[in-house]
């Protein structure tokens, strides 16, 4: 194996601790607020765990943040504004990335 190959395994290597990386911030920050908006809802037990999982899972329809954002606002229209579950949605995502990246 010569020199460039060698770079090459490297590199890709490096994406991928950086993709699984970015996996995990993302379903840290998922289950961060959707844990937030089950408590906004009113839910406990298993009917957190439930949706805690549902807001997981959205974030698999599409590239991006935005199918999560959706499901919640539309999961709390009437109780909570687009603006403040936008604004805890990113704040926990910062939090999720300052999280993972000192594990």
């Amino acid at each position: 194996m010569n020199t460039f190959d060698k770079r090459r395994k490297a590199a890709e290597k490096g994406f991928e601790i950086d993709q699984a990386t970015s996996f995990k911030i993302d379903v840290r920050a998922n289950k961060l607020l959707g844990t937030w908006a089950s408590n906004k809802l009113g839910h406990s037990g298993d009917e957190e765990a439930n949706y805690i999982q549902d807001v997981i899972k959205s974030d698999f329809k599409e590239t991006g943040r935005e199918d999560v954002y959706r499901k919640v606002i539309d999961d709390l229209e009437g109780i909570v504004d687009e603006a403040t579950i936008r604004e805890v949605g990113e704040r926990f995502y910062e939090e999720a990335k300052e999280q993972i990246l000192s594990e």
